[in-house]
């Protein structure tokens, strides 16, 4: 169904301009006028969303801990930690374990599992390198090796979570700690969280109306090495760290995306992550909010949890790379199907919130695949396939007046963009040359090409195998950084 939407609008369009170029510039023209206004909302609640993390970045969440009722007693709290290990190695792992060890909440109260998988013949080895660093370091510290071929498993990251969330309950069950005491967050392997990460869950579990009904999302950055990533692969991830901000503020679509947390009891209740489809970061929220009944959501947390930026050392291996990670982003539209088919077996669910969830998922992906084509491909073509006659009419001579009008506009909505991101990158490494914070800002030049080349394609990839039947696997990004 989505992937069908989708290229029927594209083709339509193509369509109209050939035969109809009259009504194309019409849908062309409202288009516009739509996507100026959504824009300009958007933006405005990326700016809300930003000052939102300003102002609690930096607070001092343990002791805004201490100051809670006896009754929410945050020191009964244990923080247990799943990293989803494929290829990442100790250089990867290390700065993620660090940053744990550096965290300004009790370590005591903190349990790590390094989740390997058996099939990668290097995961032992890594393991006893980082054992030797980190193993006396926390409360607990386990490291799991997910066996391959398990009957009715893939493989997926999902698959190697929920068995090291298994081989973790073992390890609560024998410390005889209470499953509605522990918050998992299950991270990328190269995600480096902030030093009041936990103390800033803890507060939001404590005093959430429904702490086991909701998940926690903190806002991803890619700061680990963004410096050194070539131009298009940081825009690219820039966009991604605003996206997650402007979806923060609208509650009723936020959905849980790549590190995030939630109760581990109700992680057991709802049988764990899926072992068997790539999206498992936000389908875990869909099997919560349709084991719940619609009763559950999504938290979002001010505070930002820094992971690497995509790239493979060269222009085209990175260009590979974004694509095939976006392109498995994109495939969680596999989550429409999952969720209507969810929604047809339980009646509890009101039909409008059946029906207004389904239509932010359909919708979301379809504008993902759709937008940035109409936008820059389709919109020209009725001036070029309308003929002689439809450039005389005044409809002819406006459109690209009109396409003017939203490109101004997105340059001065680019200016907002790009201002904001500079606030949020860490400080230039001695190695790097101030000339790079030149090349920056004159970067985002070329958005409007990687919008197509890393948006609409990999979206339009990704519906389409998914209509056609085909089966894609889970591509775990390389991390790479450079030493110096």
């Amino acid at each position: 169904m989505p992937g069908a939407i989708s290229w029927g609008i594209i083709i339509s369009l193509v369509v109209l301009s050939i035969f109809k170029p009259v009504t194309c510039a019409v849908i062309i023209i409202t288009f516009d006028f739509y996507w100026i206004i959504r824009t300009a909302y958007l933006t405005t609640l990326l700016i809300m969303a930003y000052r939102k993390l300003a102002r609690e970045q930096g607070k001092d969440w343990l002791s805004a801990c201490h100051s809670l009722p006896g009754k929410s007693n945050w020191q009964d709290i244990y923080h247990l930690v799943i990293f989803p290990i494929y290829k990442e190695g100790p250089e990867i792992l290390h700065s993620s374990l660090e940053a744990l060890k550096n965290c300004h909440y009790p370590k005591e109260k903190i349990i790590v599992v390094l989740a390997f998988e058996e099939r990668n013949p290097k995961s032992r080895q890594n393991a006893e390198v980082l054992d030797n660093d980190f193993r006396d370091s926390f409360f607990g510290y386990l490291s799991t090796f997910h066996p391959d071929g398990i009957p009715g498993e893939r493989r997926m990251k999902g698959a190697n979570a929920t068995w090291a969330a298994k081989k973790a309950r073992e390890f609560l069950d024998g410390e005889k700690i209470k499953y509605k005491n522990v918050i998992v967050s299950c991270f990328d392997a190269d995600t480096c969280v902030d030093k009041e990460y936990f103390g800033c869950l803890s507060y939001h579990f404590l005093t959430s109306a429904k702490p086991h009904q909701s998940s926690y999302q903190p806002m991803p950055v890619y700061n680990n090495n963004i410096w050194q990533a070539p131009s298009f692969a940081r825009l690219v991830e820039i966009s991604s760290s605003f996206s997650q901000l402007i979806e923060s503020m609208r509650l009723e679509k936020f959905v849980t995306f790549s590190s995030h947390s939630m109760s581990f009891k109700t992680l057991v209740d709802i049988d764990y992550w899926p072992v068997d489809m790539i999206s498992d970061d936000s389908v875990i929220y869909w099997k919560a909010f349709l084991f719940f009944n619609g009763d559950y959501r999504v938290i979002p947390l001010y505070i930002t949890v820094s992971m690497d930026v995509a790239y493979a050392g060269s222009f085209f291996k990175t260009i590979s790379m974004q694509y095939k990670q976006k392109r498995r982003w994109a495939w969680g539209v596999e989550n429409f199907p999952f969720l209507v088919d969810g929604f047809l077996q339980r009646k509890e669910i009101p039909l409008f919130t059946k029906l207004r969830r389904s239509f932010h998922l359909l919708e979301s992906h379809i504008s993902w695949a759709v937008w940035a084509i109409i936008m820059i491909v389709i919109g020209p073509l009725p001036i070029f396939l309308g003929g002689a006659f439809f450039n005389q009419m005044a409809i002819g001579y406006n459109l690209p007046k009109i396409t003017g009008l939203l490109f101004n506009f997105t340059i001065f909505t680019s200016i907002v963009w790009i201002i904001l991101s500079r606030t949020i990158l860490p400080p230039r490494p001695r190695y790097v040359s101030w000339f790079k914070n030149v090349i920056m800002t004159l970067e985002w030049v070329i958005v409007p090409i990687i919008i197509i080349i890393l948006g609409s394609t990999p979206a339009l990839d990704a519906q389409s195998r998914l209509a056609l039947g085909s089966d894609m696997e889970f591509n775990p990004t390389e991390k790479k950084r450079t030493v110096v």
